[in-house]
């Protein structure tokens, strides 16, 4: 019996891929770890309860920029708040400067509860809220719903009505949709 030939071409192949599988383990251990986000948590942790201690930070080492590019919109001495607890999810902040007071959804308990800037107590504003998500005021003081439950993004308006901005795309059904915008041409994005 003879002895099996082995081409040169078959060497040189076998050669580079036996070099490519003994570098591939120290070129993955090569790689930078990726950057850790920067914490939010101060030292020591701070109450942001309604008996807690007023802000003493010129910037607020709680508030966090992404991008440097927003550096110039913090407002420097804004102190964190909380303003109330019992919701199961909290999503969609909006502020309506016509009413002076914020809103938001509470997704699971399909609520959208308020808080009043002159007394501080918060209420359930609506309910149900269809389960809402992202709510917004646009240039006529009119709130914006976008509702997971009726697939659907709605204005309210000052009489009580609801107007249907959105529930299709293209034919089809929207889905859950999440945040609204308006557009000073009265266009929502």
């Amino acid at each position: 019996m003879e002895p099996a030939r082995i081409s040169r071409r078959d060497l040189i192949t076998a050669g580079a891929v036996a070099g490519v599988v003994a570098l591939t383990p120290r070129a993955a251990r090569a790689q930078p770890k990726p950057a850790e986000p920067p914490s939010v948590i101060t030292t020591p942790p701070r109450d942001f309860g309604p008996n807690a201690p007023p802000n003493v930070y010129f910037v607020d080492p709680d508030v966090l920029t992404v991008d440097p590019s927003f550096n110039g919109l913090r407002q420097v001495n804004a102190p964190i708040q909380r303003l109330w607890t019992g919701a199961l999810w909290s999503e969609g902040p909006a502020w309506s400067g016509q009413g002076r007071y914020l809103v938001w959804s509470d997704i699971p308990n399909n609520r959208q509860m308020r808080w009043l800037e002159d007394d501080g107590r918060v209420s359930v504003f609506r309910m149900p809220s269809n389960n809402s998500n992202g709510n917004t005021f646009d240039f006529q003081g009119r709130q914006l719903s976008c509702e997971h439950l009726t697939r659907r993004v709605v204005r309210y308006e000052h009489d009580g009505s609801i107007t249907l901005i959105a529930d299709a795309y293209s034919g089809k059904r929207l889905n859950s949709p999440n945040d609204v915008v308006p557009h000073p041409d009265g266009s929502y994005w």
